[in-house]
């Protein structure tokens, strides 16, 4: 049976979708959440052309067993923070089974069907299993969450989610998550220039990236075109975005909700970012933030790092 904890209803994701296209945005949330963006993540991820997704599931397999060496004894729960679809969380889990250990899997998403693909696939295994579909960028559903399941607790946050928000400011609320007895592993996408580009604008994740946009109805090039650029926080040399947007061709009006949107031709409407880091920049949004590195972990070809930590003390 399915057992989901609803912070995040669909109502109001009908509700932040119609103010953010109002405001010219479109948030991380909104790409999983239509059925062609997740269709489009899907195949994203099992083509083997994202390379990121590669590379982090490529560092979980290979390092599963270390991470849940360094685990306390006894019961726990693993809370993955942007879920997904929970394929790399069940290499964790397995590898937790393996070792005669029944952890708690506590998948959490804002997108109901990547939740529920989590869940099921996690059924089998006879895990004790409870999705909570949640808004991670939201302080008070991170709390609900860290409140109602006991410690010690793996918290996960992979694929680079860290990137998608502020990165040094979300690492300084997974630090104050953490009870002194819990581990996060979070993982982060090493910065290399056009290298970085061209692993997001080609064909196949354009079509992914898209896909809210064609959830509202709209086409491209007919209706306008995405664009990619990289660009350095000021704050922080080494941490890099890539960031995203649209360009309407023409003017558009869009219905969403029952309510229209207009959006004039050559407006710029800002999309979800992603965050890059120079190496020793990861390492210190993390050790800034108060997290206590445990373990850091490299992809074979340098590009992607993995990191376990604690708070630190």
């Amino acid at each position: 049976m399915l057992t989901t904890r609803v912070l995040l209803t669909e109502d109001r994701l009908a509700q932040d979708l119609l103010a953010a296209l109002e405001r010219r945005e479109l948030p991380e949330k909104f790409f999983y959440w239509f059925p062609t963006s997740v269709r489009a993540w899907l195949n994203l991820c099992g083509d083997g052309a994202y390379r990121n997704y590669v590379r982090s599931r490529g560092l979980v397999q290979a390092h599963a067993a270390a991470i849940v060496a360094h685990l306390p004894e006894g019961d726990i729960t693993v809370v993955s923070l942007g879920a997904g679809q929970g394929d790399k969380d069940r290499l964790v889990l397995e590898q937790m089974r393996a070792s005669g250990r029944r952890p708690c899997y506590v998948p959490v998403d804002a997108s109901q069907s990547l939740l529920e693909m989590a869940c099921a696939a996690a059924g089998p295994t006879g895990l004790d299993t409870q999705g909570v579909k949640a808004d991670v960028a939201e302080a008070g559903h991170l709390a609900a969450i860290g409140d109602a399941w006991p410690h010690p607790r793996l918290w996960l946050m992979l694929g680079g989610t860290l990137g998608a928000f502020d990165a040094p400011e979300y690492a300084r609320v997974l630090a104050r998550l953490l009870a002194p007895d819990d581990l996060l592993v979070v993982d982060g996408e090493i910065f290399s220039g056009a290298g970085t580009l061209a692993g997001y604008d080609n064909p196949l994740n354009r079509q992914f990236a898209f896909g809210p946009l064609r959830g509202v109805g709209l086409v491209e090039p007919v209706d306008g075109v995405l664009r990619f650029e990289t660009v350095e926080d000021e704050r922080w040399p080494g941490l890099f975005r890539l960031r995203k947007h649209f360009l309407p061709a023409r003017d558009l009006t869009l219905q969403v909700a029952g309510e229209t949107v207009r959006w004039r031709e050559g407006e710029r409407v800002e999309m979800n970012w992603s965050g890059k880091y120079a190496r020793e920049t990861f390492a210190a949004v993390l050790t800034g933030a108060g997290l206590a590195p445990v373990a850091q972990y490299a992809s074979v070809d340098d590009r992607f790092v993995m990191a376990l930590v604690r708070a630190a003390t």
